[in-house]
């Protein structure tokens, strides 16, 4: 009997049966129901809703917020013989009018584009007199207040479910605790669509933290001599600490090249271009790169500076061992990185309750940081998610922290300040 879903997957995808829970999800969505599916980065969330695409009529619509993003996945189908294209501010007047024509004309399968533009009147026009199969709305924990990355252009995604009821949607995100899980639903108007909701887990990836020394850069060439000749990222806390880094690296005699927002876009483009198609390379980013980077082989992922929450850092590590090979993900931070974030939070635009949760998501990262615990049950625990510890696959299990009682030491200073 033939099977439509894992003969695309075979043949279009190259590979060779469903991973976890990606088969329900491909038969929920093409049947027409919605989904929200929360998957660790490398689990396979893309095909969620490329095989729907391909087997629903018309053209899937992918709400994604990143430039790169898009255009890395629409590089990759296209390669694959699969008919996508994105709209975005990189295309001319001409270039953006052919991509509607193809739309209108049914010669497109996935269309990305971004929510800002999405949410236009001519945009919803145009989606008026299209035959569209699916929504898909990528990185979902951006609708949440309470997540680390919100965007408030994803509150007003619900007009597709206003405007086009009958038209199936699939919400997708890595990184989301139980509160933005349920925000994702209530706010994306959800809360009937089947969840799936996959283990955070990645026991391919070995966790390291250490407390930094000076600046770290001696810390970091050691870890990265342990490395050399792999493909990796390094992230690092400002623009001006990217160049820093990768000068230092460059002056070591690695293969470093710098990624931030303040670069001229066309060398952005090409170093992202290089450490995508080249071994070896190690990118040294802001968290502007990375997102939706499809780089399987990914060794290692570091930290010079202390990221802002556990989500982040779960993200951003979660790019490593995407091809479920052996990967390390390593941390180095210090008090200066806890005091450049709390002043960086406290001295932001947001209002005071935004800054309250931030500066607790800090505080959970600091904490997680200085635990003796087995770093993937905590990690997993932020998550609501149960493991058992001794993972044998981190710092604190494979050499476990000496640890002593100070009830008695805080007893007496606590009575010596009395006093």
């Amino acid at each position: 009997m033939s099977d439509p879903a894992l003969d695309l997957l075979r043949r279009v995808f190259g590979h060779s049966g469903f991973r976890g829970e990606q088969r329900q999800i491909v038969d929920r969505v093409t049947g027409g129901g919605d989904a929200l599916v929360l998957m660790p980065t490398g689990g396979g969330k893309s095909l969620c809703y490329q095989l729907p695409a391909l087997l629903r009529d018309g053209c899937a619509l992918v709400v994604s917020p990143l430039i790169a993003l898009m255009q890395d996945q629409v590089e990759a189908l296209r390669q694959l013989g699969v008919r996508a294209a994105y709209l975005n501010s990189t295309l001319d007047a001409g270039a953006a009018a052919e991509v509607e024509r193809q739309l209108l004309s049914g010669e497109l399968d996935l269309l990305y584009v971004a929510p800002e533009r999405l949410l236009t009147n001519r945009f919803l026009s145009l989606l008026d007199r299209a035959r569209i199969a699916l929504f898909a709305i990528d990185e979902a924990h951006c609708v949440s207040q309470w997540g680390h990355d919100f965007r408030p252009e994803y509150r007003q995604l619900t007009v597709l479910h206003e405007r086009w009821p009958d038209i199936p949607r699939i919400a997708l995100t890595a990184t989301a605790d139980a509160p933005t899980r349920r925000e994702i639903a209530e706010r994306l108007a959800l809360e009937d669509a089947q969840q799936f909701v996959s283990s955070f887990d990645r026991p391919n990836l070995r966790y390291r933290i250490v407390h930094k020394d000076g600046g770290g850069t001696r810390q970091l060439l050691d870890f990265l001599h342990a490395h050399r000749g792999e493909s990796g990222i390094v992230y690092a806390f400002s623009r001006k600490r990217v160049e820093t880094v990768a000068e230092q690296l460059q002056a070591a005699g690695i293969n470093a090249l710098p990624y931030h927002a303040g670069m001229d876009a066309s060398l952005r483009a090409q170093n992202q271009r290089r450490f995508l198609q080249q071994d070896g390379i190690v990118m040294v980013a802001t968290i502007a790169f990375g997102m939706g980077i499809d780089k399987p082989d990914v060794r290692f992922v570091a930290h010079v500076d202390l990221p802002k929450s556990i989500e982040g850092y779960y993200q951003e590590t979660g790019r490593a061992g995407r091809d479920g090979e052996a990967a390390e993900v390593w941390l180095s931070y210090g008090l200066g990185d806890v005091v450049n974030l709390r002043q960086l939070i406290q001295q932001g635009e947001a209002g005071e309750e935004r800054k309250r949760l931030e500066l607790r998501k800090l505080d959970a990262l600091l904490g997680y940081c200085e635990s003796t615990q087995c770093r993937r049950q905590s990690l997993l625990g932020w998550f609501g998610e149960a493991h058992g510890g001794a993972c044998g696959n981190c710092d604190n299990c494979l050499e476990p922290p000496r640890s002593w009682d100070g009830t008695q030491a805080a007893r007496k200073a606590l009575s010596c300040v009395y006093r």
